[in-house]
């Protein structure tokens, strides 16, 4: 086919696809508790930071103007109407830099959720209202300065937790990729390739080896291994012969397939995975996070203590003046400027050390429920094990060593593309095996290869083929790994068995020591996988895991994961496509470092090493994180336990009366400490 038409013909496929998936991508966004798109969320992070700085400007002449500064300071600015020129610049800073939290307010006392935006809403207008009044001619002291650097603060904080949460998912799109452009079309005229829009239910396709499958079907003619492992996670090709049912997308190993295409476009095995993931985000919960919850009481306090100190001097003969000041003073100071801060800045301090130890955050709120979790589910090839094939065990059957049947094996598969005949050749470098030349050399379709060495023939085959030639498997050492899980392949010579080789998917050392570590702590750990029982029984029994789930499909997988999550707090490990929708269902979704695109956008978490260990870490920053997060909120709002009751003037009668400057400068201070806190987190 021409480059250039083929070109066309892949923009024109992934065109088509991602329009027939647009009404996907509003769902399948980093936070998943979340529906902003990652355009829309790029312009309030921009949006943010452009308030933040011009209104930063504009509260450096407020705080000159402003007679406390002017006081603390020892300097005086006046002119005429300076008065007026304050007001113009604060009332500036509070419709340009306060419009955020006024909208937010307004969202929330509509859904009736008051919060964080409440709060600050609530505690701006007021300072901005009175200190208006105080302008036009009432007696009392205007709140400028403390209205715009609440802003600064608040704005600065939104900055700071909007940057540390990541651009949208694009999950959709990795799996546009991973289908195949073309197929080619099987036509009374003969084989024409043709774009995967042209293909349709009922067509006849074939497909070479070393292909990817073009879209789900049953294979017609020929045979061959197909490796399903980032679909189905089954770590061991499937072969496949007529009637065998195949999985777009998944890889042809060594025989040519004619396959009868079953379905296209969104009804495929692929788009069943993407509906699993689109209906599983939908259908998350909406947690109001910590700031939130404090923000909500605070919000409460503000009100009830406002009107009660209002109402409290009005009844013992208090000035309507005075006790509107106190009542002004106490509602502004219960919002504290560190509390803009108190989250913020600790995600911000924990996300840049966990990037440090190659733990990823994309959702916050998951990262935050992690600290709970009593379950882990690791999925098993590639998160687990290494997922790739070793040889483990060479036994001979013969006179031949052991030498000899792996330099022999490894000159039938030395020109292999196959994971087995990869693992082969790959021992036998380590052992510095040199291969010998093969002459007639034949491959035998998803069971092996035959050939001649020297006047012999030799070949190199699965069980299955060994009960085609009515040859059966007696010794006891061969049966008991097969019995353990392993594949097991066997040199023949002449006919006759010389050797066998057992191969199989290494257990990674790190995961041992994680699985021992997250017993230590109490979390129970369980394996979910679509290998077969026997693999998966041994996987689970070497690591003194929990339990197992084995032989189990994607959408299998997101049903397990949301049953025991009625159960349990769960986080799930995984790095496939066939991972993506439980990564979803389960309370926080981890990708390891080896994964999928896809599975990496699916989950909340992503580790950068293929280390398990790593989900220990992930669980133990979490739980620093909260500490820090709970003692921060602690600072950031104990004061108020002093503050509010000395603006209302509960030692007025003593002469003790809180102003407004000095609840800033209370306020000041408060922030400071959260700052230095949250510097201080270690995990």
């Amino acid at each position: 086919m021409d480059r250039n038409v083929k070109h066309s013909s892949k923009h024109a496929h992934e065109k088509a696809i991602k329009k027939e998936l647009s009404g996907a991508h509003n769902h399948v966004t980093n936070n998943k508790n979340s529906d902003v798109s990652h355009s829309h969320h790029q312009h309030m992070l921009d949006d943010f930071k452009k308030r933040f700085f011009v209104s930063l400007i504009l509260t450096i002449p407020v705080l000159l103007l402003s007679p406390f500064f002017q006081g603390l300071l020892g300097y005086s600015i006046s002119f005429a109407a300076d008065k007026y020129v304050l007001f113009l610049l604060a009332a500036t800073v509070y419709v340009y830099g306060g419009l955020p939290f006024i909208k937010g307010m307004r969202k929330e006392l509509i859904s009736k959720q008051p919060g964080m935006m409440t709060l600050i809403g609530l505690a701006i207008s007021v300072a901005f209202f009175y200190s208006v009044a105080v302008t036009l001619g009432i007696r009392g002291k205007t709140f400028y300065w403390e209205l715009v650097t609440l802003i600064d603060i608040m704005l600065l904080g939104h900055w700071i937790e909007m940057r540390s949460v990541l651009g949208a998912s694009r999950a959709l799109e990795e799996l546009v990729k991973l289908m195949p452009v073309d197929a080619h079309l099987i036509t009374p005229e003969g084989i024409k390739d043709v774009s995967m829009k042209e293909i349709k239910p009922g067509d006849l396709v074939l497909v070479k080896p070393g292909e990817k499958i073009p879209s789900d079907g049953i294979v017609v003619e020929g045979t061959s291994s197909v490796d399903e492992s980032m679909l189905t996670g089954e770590s061991h090709p499937v072969f496949k012969s007529p009637g065998a049912e195949v999985i777009g997308g998944s890889i042809n190993h060594d025989g040519a397939l004619k396959v009868k295409i079953k379905n296209t476009g969104e009804n495929t095995y692929l788009m069943q995975v993407v509906k699993l993931v689109k209906q599983a985000q939908a259908t998350r919960s909406r947690t109001q996070d910590l700031a939130n919850k404090a923000a909500f009481w605070l919000t409460l306090i503000a009100i009830v203590s406002g009107i009660s100190t209002l109402s409290i001097w009005l009844l013992i003969g208090k000035s309507f003046l005075f006790a509107l000041e106190r009542m002004v003073t106490v509602m502004v100071i219960t919002c504290p400027h560190a509390l803009g801060l108190a989250v913020p800045l600790v995600v911000s301090v924990s996300t840049s050390k966990s990037a440090k130890k190659g733990i990823l955050i994309r959702d916050r709120k998951a990262f935050e429920r992690i600290k709970d979790v009593n379950m882990v589910i690791f999925d098993k090839t590639g998160t687990l094990t290494e997922g790739n094939f070793e040889v483990t065990d060479v036994l001979s059957l013969s006179n031949l060593s052991k030498d000899e049947i792996i330099k022999l094996a490894a000159s039938l598969e030395v020109n292999s593309e196959h994971p087995i005949a990869r693992a082969i050749t790959r021992y036998g470098e380590n052992l510095g095996v040199k291969p010998v030349e093969v002459t007639g050399f034949t491959a035998i379709p998803g069971k092996g290869a035959k050939g001649y060495i020297g006047t012999s023939e030799y070949s190199i085959v699965s069980p299955q083929y060994l009960t085609e030639l009515g040859i059966k498997i007696t010794e006891e050492s061969i049966l008991n790994l097969l019995h353990s899980g392993k594949t097991v392949v066997f040199l023949l010579a002449d006919d006759s068995i010389a050797g066998a080789i057992a191969l199989g998917d290494r257990i990674r050392e790190e995961s041992k020591r994680a699985i021992a570590r997250l017993r230590e702590l109490g979390i129970k750990t369980y394996m979910l996988t679509g290998d077969n029982k026997i693999v998966a029984e041994s996987v689970a029994k070497e690591l003194g895991m929990d339990g197992y789930f084995a032989e189990v499909l994607p959408h299998e997988k997101a049903e397990k994961v949301r049953a025991l999550a009625k159960k349990y707090i769960v986080a799930m490990v995984g790095d496939g496509i066939n991972d993506a929708p439980a990564l979803v269902e389960a309370h926080a979704g981890i990708a390891i470092g080896a994964g999928t695109q896809v599975a990496i956008e699916s989950a909340d978490i992503i580790l950068s090493k293929d280390n398990p260990e790593d989900v220990v870490e992930t669980i133990t920053l979490s739980r620093a994180t909260y500490r820090k997060m709970i003692q921060n909120l602690v600072w950031a709002t104990g004061y108020n336990v002093v503050a509010i009751p000395l603006a209302a003037g509960v030692l007025y009668p003593l002469g003790i009366l809180l102003s407004p400057a000095v609840g800033a400068i209370l306020m000041s201070l408060s922030t400071v400490i959260v700052a230095i806190n949250a510097r201080l987190l270690k995990a």
